[in-house]
């Protein structure tokens, strides 16, 4: 794919071991760039700020991703007929089967239970007082996420590390891709083995993908993709979501103290971490035909990355975009993307990431870093793999 002369080109590589522990100061330097930039390594065009995201997102009939998200050509072949790889009526089909377990009537209907577990995954943590934030942050999602998808209680302790695999496989052909592909693997063969023995748990949403399959209105061969495509971008980006929080909360101590004193603040606290640490790296789309985008000229059939982390943090659409400000209006953040493939699952996460702040701001009085964190090492999903954190329960901090 060739690139026309007026746009900038940048050199690094953006999904390199340093710039994957460290993705800001890249944001930065390609923001500044301009609205489009080459990437040299990834033979792409990247769209570094909010606008000109924005504009792909809800232009998905020229900005389309029936050719794949991916940004290598592997992974775009192999998840052909997935919800996130389709368009138009095709993907309006497949996101139909998940609907209805994710409208607000059901969300709510869900959110006593959820409530409830997430109180219980708060209080163990207070009792530990040490413990690791991205265990806290998964314990939720990992029990939630499977029960409404059906998924069988075999093979749950594999679902983290398959969910990461199917992320780290969107990305360009490099280590992490070819390290993610056994898994991603086992993961389809596992799949395919539950649509054939019908194993989804009764009420599950699977239940409706292989139902639409016994009626002949999705193709069978489907079935397996639809049920990994429900599942896996549930959990990381909801784990992401909640360890950020954790991690932002304890590092801005007048941050959790306002949330303390006024939990009415919980769903705005939401979008401002997804905004600060959107949970998604960046996907890409492709062109089906010529396009201008902020005076620059793309061909048909090129490659655009979608930046939603840099797009959150763009100083021509926020103000102190680097400030975490939980009173700030972070609703327009793109953190779980826009138009027709914007996030199905984005209520539940909400729900499960709120059900965690609340119970927090019930039970803990004081989050503290108890030790480096760290980075997962994924092309896609931007989240802690390790983060340790001291709770400090109400009534230890009044004796203290």
């Amino acid at each position: 794919m060739r690139k026309h002369a007026r746009i900038p080109t940048y050199e690094p590589n953006l999904y390199s071991p340093r710039a994957v522990r460290d993705t800001y100061p890249h944001y930065a330097r390609l923001r500044e760039l301009g609205p489009v930039v080459w990437l040299a390594r990834q033979k792409a065009y990247a769209l570094p700020r909010y606008a000109e995201c924005k504009q792909a997102l809800l232009d998905d009939t020229t900005f389309i991703s029936g050719a794949g998200v991916a940004l290598n050509p592997l992974t775009n072949r192999l998840s052909r007929g997935t919800t996130l790889n389709s368009d138009g009526d095709d993907h309006a089909r497949r996101r139909a089967l998940l609907s209805p377990h994710l409208t607000p009537r059901a969300l709510r209907a869900m959110r006593e239970s959820v409530d409830e577990q997430a109180d219980a995954v708060v209080a163990a943590a207070a009792d530990q007082g040490h413990v690791d934030g991205v265990e806290l942050a998964t314990a939720l999602p990992m029990s939630v996420v499977p029960d409404l998808i059906g998924w069988p209680h075999e093979g749950r302790e594999h679902l983290l590390r398959w969910a990461g695999a199917t992320f780290d496989a969107l990305g360009p052909f490099n280590w992490r891709t070819a390290r993610s592909t056994p898994s991603g693997v086992e993961m389809m063969r596992f799949a395919r083995r539950v649509a054939r023995e019908r194993s989804i748990l009764p009420g599950g949403a699977g239940r409706d993908v292989l139902e639409a399959a016994d009626e002949g209105t999705l193709p069978r061969a489907q079935c397996p993709a639809l049920l990994i495509d429900y599942l896996a971008p549930s959990l990381d980006t909801t784990i992401s979501a909640i360890s950020s929080a954790l991690y932002l909360l304890a590092t801005h101590p007048e941050q959790w103290r306002l949330l303390k004193s006024d939990p009415s603040l919980i769903p705005n606290t939401v979008n401002e971490v997804v905004r600060y640490h959107s949970p998604i790296r960046a996907f890409s789309r492709k062109t089906v035909r010529d396009v201008e985008i902020a005076g620059a000229s793309i061909d048909k059939g090129a490659r655009v990355v979608v930046i939603y982390g840099s797009a959150n943090r763009d100083p021509l659409e926020w103000e102190a975009p680097d400030t975490f400000d939980i009173r700030r209006d972070a609703a327009r953040q793109l953190g779980f993307g826009r138009g027709t493939h914007g996030c199905a699952g984005q209520g539940l996460a909400r729900l499960e990431t709120q059900a965690i702040l609340r119970a927090l701001t019930e039970r803990i009085d004081h989050i503290e870093v108890a030790g480096r964190p760290e980075w997962a090492m994924n092309n896609i999903i931007h989240r802690y793999a390790r983060l340790p954190l001291r709770l400090i329960p109400a009534r230890e901090r009044e004796h203290r």
